[in-house]
């Protein structure tokens, strides 16, 4: 773009952003509050080619019409109105603003105090007006051509209760691997490669959650120490993903990364965060949303609107109150469905989201918007059902049609794991889709999106590795992160070259994953804890974009055989319905059939009695699960009909001895897997087992058997690995 006079015309309130039609580009953004808007236009060095005052204004949207404006022209905003804190304004012309539409941003910030609406340091804190120009330091927005080749490519549409999710990041995944190329390691692109694809689907993963991919800004506090923010929860624009991840044209690598998984039957979920932007609290930078209009953006306190409500720990709070808060979130999640093909979102802090005045209400008006909207209606929601403010913990909360991150899950497979007594009938619960949480509020097992790690905390390797965090490197002197892991060294403070604490520690893991792998719900699996992947005893990477984070693809043996024995597990669970049920367990005998679709068992195989429930010292327990009571029916109408299995946990640090039942359809029971053993394989998997027999179920292991219902059956061969 060269510095020419530019024509004008009056353009269209809608959509908001910048629209190339084919011909120009329509702009508008919206201000209740602002007294005059510019358009600033850029060439590609970053200069200010051009101010345009926006005369039009339709419903408090400021817009134009440029017939020479094309895609790639660099523009932002600046906006005039008062700075009068103490009223919650805060304009200030001398800062440049990115608009909250744009699809694109060309360029990274570089933090200097000019991108503070005040004077940094000054003797008034906020209250004082600083007039330096911030345009040299901030990224500049840039017009998109939205065309792409999609081809045939259409949503997998996988089942949730046929879902297995993947919780990965986009840069360290790639970072490290050997097969992809330098040039391209830590982007979009990497990501669809075939090397990438090709473990995914070997592995039996059908939707990967990718950590935050929207426009982000590393903090100020976190680049003077040489740190950035990893994870990418301090988002700065809703519509564009992040160009720190791009090999080259960002919108177009990622469509491509979408469509490539998509070819492989893989559903792509985004990890989204419209709780709070990276604007901070009323000493944070002004970029955007604080400039273009303070008011209508974020929650401020009623009574000093110079100070912002914060349910996020973040320093602000979207404003879900206002109606253009609202259009935004709901024109990005669209944008992301209808034009980057996503399948679905996981929203961090949801509960912020809820809370229409202070407390958290499940049926606020984000809720109703989305549960009425015919596009995102259909695509995976997830919720992570909590926030930092009062009443903010909400899981099992929300309405019908959302899922969960289940919290209660972590806690309490991790706590029985650990040897926590007392934990049995909590452990039930999760076991079998908490329906507890769900079950009432006519919610299904998959409602629960089960987790054991996630990628904020320990990995699965270091749950059984620490006792306690040791987040050093995070340059806070080990203050941040949660104290309160549930976690077990198992004998030694992390690396050890004791085998017995090894073998512990490799069994613990297996556990965890079969637990996990087992259990009615949704799994969701955090990335590399297949490959027993470590950051060091640190349980808030969030800001080490480094060896910590990244995935190592070198692997050992003993990783080897992890890595082998979840595939393993993954494709028992795909095989076989009784452990991704639809609906959930009855408890009683089902009409016609004799047999009740679940039996709760103890060591002597006997069933629970209630007052057996809640003996503390109890840390074993079998588990029946009956494929022939399913009283379910498939996509197509058939009765679903499935083995039998009979699912075994002992806590406890000694061998338990427990009598196999005498259960229809059982005539012999074989062991299909035990995490006693390094690949899960025991043994004595060859021989059949009888009803009464016993066996002798090794410490701190789980055993899986199936029932074998004639008593001529042969030997059961083991799941092939894909």
């Amino acid at each position: 773009m060269i510095k020419q006079q530019i024509t004008t015309w009056p353009g269209r309130p809608y959509p908001l952003g910048a629209t190339w039609d084919g011909l120009g580009v329509n702009f508008s953004l919206f201000s209740e509050n602002a007294s005059k808007v510019e358009l600033c236009l850029f060439d590609p060095q970053g200069r200010q080619l051009h101010a345009i005052n926006l005369r039009e204004q339709t419903d408090q949207v400021w817009h134009c019409y440029l017939p020479q404006a094309r895609p790639g022209w660099l523009y932002a905003y600046r906006a005039h109105g008062p700075y009068a804190p103490e009223k919650g304004h805060r304009f200030n012309p001398a800062k440049l603003l990115l608009d909250p539409y744009a699809k694109d941003l060309a360029g990274q910030l570089r933090w200097h105090d000019a991108l503070f609406g005040y004077r940094v340091g000054g003797s008034k804190e906020d209250l004082g007006l600083d007039r330096r120009d911030s345009a040299r330091y901030l990224p500049k927005c840039r017009v998109i051509d939205p065309s792409f080749t999609w081809g045939d490519d259409r949503p997998p549409a996988v089942p949730w209760h046929d879902t297995v999710i993947y919780e990965l990041h986009v840069k360290g995944f790639t970072s490290l691997h050997p097969q992809i190329p330098e040039h391209q390691r830590g982007t979009y692109a990497a990501l669809a490669s075939e090397p990438v694809i090709d473990y995914l689907q070997r592995l039996g993963i059908t939707a990967v959650e990718l950590l935050p991919v929207h426009a982000l800004v590393d903090e100020r506090h976190l680049v003077e120490k040489g740190l950035r923010n990893y994870w990418g929860y301090n988002s700065i624009g809703f519509f564009a993903p992040d160009q720190r991840y791009s090999a080259g044209n960002g919108v177009n690598e990622f469509k491509s990364m979408v469509k490539a998984f998509h070819n492989a039957g893989i559903e792509v979920i985004l990890d989204v965060v419209y709780n709070h932007t990276a604007e901070g609290s009323h000493l944070g930078p002004t970029l955007s949303f604080r400039g273009i209009d303070n008011r209508a953006y974020y929650r401020l306190e009623p009574d000093n609107p110079r100070y912002y409500r914060d349910y996020t720990g973040c320093g602000n709070t979207l404003n879900m109150q206002h109606p253009r808060v609202l259009q935004l979130i709901m024109d990005s999640l669209r944008y992301w469905v209808l034009e980057m093909h996503v399948d679905g979102f996981r929203f961090d802090l949801a509960s912020a989201l809820a809370r229409e005045l202070h407390e958290v209400d499940r049926l606020g008006a984000f809720f109703d918007i989305i549960h009425q909207d015919p596009i995102l209606s259909q695509v995976k929601l997830i919720a992570e059902p909590w926030d930092l403010g009062e009443g903010g913990y909400q899981v099992g909360n929300f309405p019908v049609g959302w899922t969960e991150w289940n919290g209660r899950y972590r806690d309490e497979v991790r706590s029985y794991w650990q040897g926590e007594g007392g934990k049995i009938g909590d452990l039930a619960y999760r076991l079998t889709g908490s329906s507890d949480l769900y079950e009432q509020g006519g919610r299904r097992p998959y409602a629960s999106i089960n987790f054991v790690t996630c990628h904020d905390g320990f990995t699965l390797r270091d749950l059984v590795s620490y006792n306690d965090k040791h987040n050093e490197a995070n340059g806070e002197e080990n203050r941040d992160g949660e104290s309160h892991n549930r976690s077990w060294n198992c004998g030694a403070e992390g690396p050890s070259d004791d085998p017995g604490i090894n073998d512990l520690r490799a069994r613990q893991q297996r556990n965890l994953l079969a637990t996990l792998l087992l259990s009615q719900g949704v799994p969701m699996l955090n990335a590399g804890d297949e490959l027993g992947r470590t950051q060091q005893g640190n349980n808030n990477a969030y800001c080490q974009d480094n060896e910590i984070s990244w995935l190592n693809w070198e692997l050992t043996e003993e990783q080897g055989r992890l890595l082998a024995f979840t595939r393993r597990l993954i494709l028992l669970n795909k095989r076989h319905r009784v452990f991704r049920r639809r609906r959930f367990f009855q408890g009683r005998q089902l009409k016609g059939s004799g047999i009740k679709d679940i039996v709760w068992l103890t060591p002597s195989g006997s069933e629970m009695s209630d007052e057996q429930w809640s003996q503390d010292f109890a840390r074993c327990l079998g588990l029946f699960l009956a494929g022939q009571a399913m009283a379910e029916e498939d996509e197509r109408g058939r009765p679903v009909v499935d083995d039998s299995f009979l699912l075994l946990l002992n806590a406890h640090h000694e061998e338990i001895s427990f009598t196999l039942p005498d259960l229809p359809p059982a005539k012999l029971w074989q062991v299909e897997m035990d995490t006693f053993w390094p690949g899960g394989d025991e043994p004595a998997s060859g021989r059949f087992l009888q009803p009464g027999e016993s066996f002798p179920l090794a410490p701190r292991s789980m055993t899986l058997l199936v029932a074998l219902p004639r008593l001529n059956s042969t030997k059961r061969d083991l799941p092939p690995l894909p």
